[in-house]
């Protein structure tokens, strides 16, 4: 890499007003966001939300209607080729060249890139469980899948950028895709991690950003976004007791009696809700985890909590 531009202490992605039309359709609007380095970011949104168009904006697969990029400190317009060269990237959908073994695919690539570690694929084939001598054509879509995820850390790449990479993996499978980028974390390295499924982030990311309508609504550290998300609390009490007991109380989204259960949505410190609760004779409680699923449904339908 002597003769690469020096780019240390650059943050791997860098978007500045980044903004991308397609005719009346407004898929990406004044993105501003900055991943940092050895961090792994997820990209949340549904699809059609722009995290795709944001991925082949960076590089340089579109050409922004507005702003810029950069990628490992260059700037993705005028050192395109450079940018790919230091970036892994797995694509959602993954096209394979179908007569060739997943072997014979992966050492094309390899070779593109001037060579890798050959026994780091096969130890990469090993873990996802995928047989590289078989021809492409006659592996199943998760397969296919696992020969793109090959492809994508084989090169122990700066930067990787993964787009859905779960797709077609089984539980298991997913563990080992989460393990491998917990050990690109770990040699300091970077990833960008796109998904529409919260479950998948908030087991690897360390950051979180959220996409609605092309709009970039939060962007926040994985436990300060656990710290407001929604919990629950089923209050079980001798007899019935009324809902609006626990309306108006600090932290409380909503409360709803069912028979002698009140049961109660609350964000914050339990206390206060607690000391309410007191006031009538508890029989039991039980306390339901943090609804992470119902914090990106606030951002993505709301636009935020203070919209909410």
């Amino acid at each position: 890499r002597g003769s690469m531009t020096t780019t240390d202490g650059a943050a791997p992605i860098k978007t500045e007003g980044l903004t991308k039309h397609y005719g009346d359709v407004k898929a990406l609007v004044g993105l501003d966001l900055e991943v940092q380095r050895g961090e792994v970011f997820g990209f949340l949104g549904p699809n059609g939300a722009g995290k795709t168009t944001t991925i082949r904006s960076l590089l340089h697969f579109l050409f922004p209607t507005e702003g810029k990029a950069s990628v490992l400190g260059l700037d993705v317009a005028t050192n395109a080729v450079e940018v790919r060269s230091r970036v892994a990237y797995v694509p959602s959908e993954y096209s394979l060249y179908p007569k060739l073994t997943g072997a014979e695919n992966l050492t094309y690539l390899a070779n593109l890139r001037g060579g890798v570690d050959g026994d780091y694929v096969n130890q990469l084939a090993e873990r996802l469980e995928v047989d590289l001598t078989r021809k492409v054509s006659d592996l199943s879509t998760g397969n296919k899948q696992k020969v793109g995820l090959i492809q994508g850390f084989m090169n122990r790449s700066e930067l990787v950028i993964l787009d859905e990479p779960s797709t077609g993996l089984d539980p298991l499978m997913q563990q080992e895709l989460q393990a491998l980028i917990r050990e690109v974390r770990e040699d300091g390295r970077t990833v960008f991690l796109s998904s529409h499924s919260l479950a998948e982030v908030e087991r690897v990311a360390d950051r979180v950003g959220i996409l609605r309508h092309g709009h970039l609504v939060v962007v926040e550290p994985l436990d300060a976004l656990k710290r407001k998300a929604i919990r629950r609390i089923d209050l079980e009490f001798d007899e019935p007791v009324e809902a609006s007991a626990f309306e108006g109380i600090g932290g409380v989204h909503s409360a709803e009696s069912r028979g002698n259960t009140v049961v109660v949505s609350f964000e914050g410190s339990v206390n206060a809700l607690l000391r309410a609760a007191l006031d009538h004779n508890v029989v039991n409680l039980n306390s339901r985890e943090a609804d992470l699923e119902q914090i990106f449904l606030t951002y993505y339908t709301n636009g935020g909590p203070d919209a909410a």
